[in-house]
């Protein structure tokens, strides 16, 4: 009897003991955490530009409005690349034909066709002339331009470890206004990708239509999970 109770008590010892570190490892296990989102911006200035040139032709007959609006638009090719665009930057977006119909839209009176070309145009210098050619050759047709930076991914990234470092620069903030410490990052999630946002772009003067390119913010946010204790 008495080994038997000796027995019983080192095995409930050994139970409390059990219980007693497994409560402590559960805690060691358990963090704390605090969540913060971060923006960042680079300040750049565009170094081309992106139009959209475009002819519209009316004829009585179908095949004479495509024909009279493939040689007005071949003239503003012809124009453009003459403007020293290179033929791998320039790219049809569309061609179209449709019938005109009389006011009531009974019947047919004729048709339109229509082609329209995207110009990448690498030197800004010359957007104003390059419109300006194109119109000259028959353009009646334009849009744009939408700048641009040629390094955009490498500004974007920039953006990117600002970002981190304004949401880190929060993160040890609310830790010190807390009374914790600031440890590693757990989890990062970008939000969004890269987006130029125009700043005031200046209007210019000259002889040809006046661009000016202005200044763009590429931005950056992220939302980033600090752990801290």
């Amino acid at each position: 009897m008495r080994s038997f109770a000796a027995l019983a008590v080192a095995t409930v010892a050994l139970l409390a003991g059990a219980a007693g570190a497994g409560g402590s490892a559960e805690a060691a296990v358990t963090q704390h955490s605090i969540v913060v989102s971060g923006n960042g911006s680079v300040a750049t200035v565009p170094d081309r530009a992106q139009l959209s040139f475009g002819v519209s032709s009316d004829a009585k007959t179908a095949s004479a409005a495509l024909r009279a609006n493939a040689a007005e638009m071949t003239k503003v090719i012809a124009a453009l690349k003459g403007q020293g665009i290179a033929a791998a930057d320039i790219r049809t977006q569309f061609v179209s034909l449709s019938p005109r119909y009389t006011p009531n839209g009974e019947d047919i009176v004729g048709y339109t066709a229509a082609n329209s070309v995207n110009a990448t145009v690498r030197r800004l210098d010359r957007v104003g002339g390059v419109i300006d050619a194109a119109v000259d050759a028959g353009a009646n047709q334009v849009s744009g331009p939408n700048l641009v930076r040629s390094d955009q991914t490498a500004l974007y990234r920039r953006a990117l470890r600002a970002a981190i470092a304004n949401a880190k620069g929060k993160a040890q903030t609310i830790a010190r206004a807390s009374g914790l410490h600031l440890r590693r990052i757990t989890d990062v999630s970008e939000s969004g990708g890269p987006v130029p946002v125009p700043e005031a772009a200046k209007v210019g003067a000259g002889p040809s239509t006046p661009i000016e390119p202005g200044t763009q913010l590429v931005e950056a946010s992220v939302t980033v999970t600090f752990s801290v204790a």
